[in-house]
């Protein structure tokens, strides 16, 4: 293995000098600097990642929690897009990324314990059960967190701005002449509590009667249940939904499925709109009207923000939160009534 000893007596200066150049350090003059890089780089140099952590007193590591009941995690496409973006912006700056749980092995730990154990610089939560009490005690340790679609005061986070998305696909639905619209949404969660009270909120305001049998709670990324609780709305009583939201595109398909099932058609004797905007489901046909949310951008946002953690930046409130906006995709499943 190439140390540091070998670039030094191949560019005849002192192991201090390398050290320096290969750490960018300005006091280098400027051609030394280069040549030790260079150097390094055609012998095949790797830095040592123990040596460099008990040098700098950081990993140059950070956990990553996609933990949640349903085991979705990387399942979901929604998160692994996150993820991605905020992978390749992370490994640009020296970072590695470690996927942080509970359990290791048989034993079981708090998400601190293991965060400590595992000696991250830094976490991004992006699928866990934010209210449990393990992940509270997290966010109010020292450790820096910034949180994928939670919000919560004096704590870092991206979110999408999913009142904003609820919006659209409600008043592009009352565009498209329809009042009876119904709402399939997700389990207990802030992200649902947001997109639930926007619905109501947008249902109002475009003088639509709120009809509460329209409005029946499902699961994220469960197209069972949405399967059945789509036929229980086209079938339970005489007043019938025109057109019904779904809490992800995975669960919308399902409620397409079910629709023609009962020999109706899709886009015209029933409207749908889906939330996401998986490129994948978007081949399927009738194509999906759907809300894509920008993946790509919380992604680098959230990995902004962590970078700026972790070089203890002080971080004003107003950009201790930063909201993306999600784009409304036009598709075939929303008449023209």
């Amino acid at each position: 293995m190439i140390s540091i000893k070998d670039i030094a007596e191949a560019c005849g200066v002192s192991t201090a000098t390398v050290s320096k150049a290969l750490n960018n350090r300005t006091d280098v003059n400027p051609v030394t600097r280069e040549r030790v890089q260079e150097t390094a780089k055609r012998l095949g140099y790797l830095p040592n990642a123990m040596a460099r952590a008990l040098k700098t007193k950081k990993s140059y590591n950070i956990g990553v929690l996609m933990v949640d009941k349903a085991q979705n995690g990387l399942k979901h496409h929604y998160f692994a897009s996150i993820l991605d973006s905020f992978k390749v912006i992370m490994e640009h700056n020296g970072y590695d990324l470690t996927f942080i749980s509970n359990q290791i092995g048989e034993r079981m730990y708090s998400y601190y314990e293991h965060c400590i154990y595992r000696n991250v610089d830094g976490v991004l939560a992006a699928c866990v059960d934010f209210r449990a009490a393990d992940m509270q005690a997290l966010l109010e340790s020292s450790l820096p967190v910034v949180s994928v679609d939670y919000v919560s005061e004096n704590k870092f986070s991206v979110a999408s701005d999913n009142a904003d998305g609820i919006r659209n696909a409600v008043e592009y639905a009352v565009r498209r002449g329809h009042e009876r619209i119904a709402y399939i949404y997700g389990e207990d969660a802030q992200v649902t509590e947001i997109r639930r009270n926007a619905f109501l909120s947008t249902l109002e305001s475009q003088h639509c009667k709120i009809r509460n049998q329209f409005i029946r709670q499902g699961r994220y990324l469960n197209p069972e249940l949405s399967y059945r609780l789509t036929q229980e709305l086209l079938t339970d009583s005489e007043e019938k939904p025109s057109c019904i939201l779904y809490p992800d595109d995975i669960c919308a398909v399902a409620g397409i499925a079910a629709i023609t099932d009962i020999r109706l058609e899709v886009g015209k004797d029933v409207s749908v709109i889906g939330y996401d905007g998986n490129p994948t489901l978007r081949m399927l046909r009738p194509n999906l009207t759907t809300i894509q949310q920008d993946t790509d951008m919380m992604g680098s946002k959230a990995a902004e923000l962590m970078l700026r953690l972790l070089r203890k930046e002080q971080i004003p409130p107003e950009q201790q939160v930063v909201y993306c906006k999600g784009t409304l995709l036009e598709g075939e499943t929303v008449a023209q009534l």
